[in-house]
């Protein structure tokens, strides 16, 4: 029997919640604005990298365009002279769905670090009688 559950179960929930994190950020900044002529906020995304010499999973990140997407908007105090502001072009219904997936992953490694213990204990048990 192998210990490694634990630990491949606890990259897995490592990946998870920075995968929670980048959507929250994400999500926080959905109805930012800028200038026409700035930077729209930049969606966040992990990567997950198999590591196959201690199993598990490395997480990684990386930031989407900032082109963004121009919105007549001329209340908005950054609007340019014509009325323009520019926004993220993040999707929420994407940014709920991929939340709810994260949540998920996440209580299924940590049901499985749980089983692990369990059946390392039980082995334990077993072996001490």
């Amino acid at each position: 029997m192998s210990l490694d559950a634990i630990g491949v179960s606890a990259t897995g929930m490592n990946l998870n919640q920075t995968w929670l994190n980048a959507i929250s950020d994400n999500l926080a900044n959905i109805n930012d604005t800028t200038s026409s002529n700035s930077p729209a906020f930049q969606e966040r995304f992990v990567e997950a990298t198999a590591n196959p010499g201690t199993n598990g999973v490395t997480t990684g990140a990386s930031l989407g365009s900032s082109a963004g997407q121009l919105v007549y908007n001329p209340a908005d105090p950054q609007a340019d002279a014509q009325g323009y502001v520019k926004q993220t072009t993040i999707d929420m219904s994407t940014q709920m769905t991929d939340m709810i997936m994260a949540q998920r992953a996440y209580q299924a490694n940590a049901d499985a670090v749980t089983s692990a213990k369990d059946l390392y204990t039980a082995a334990l048990q077993i072996g001490g009688k």
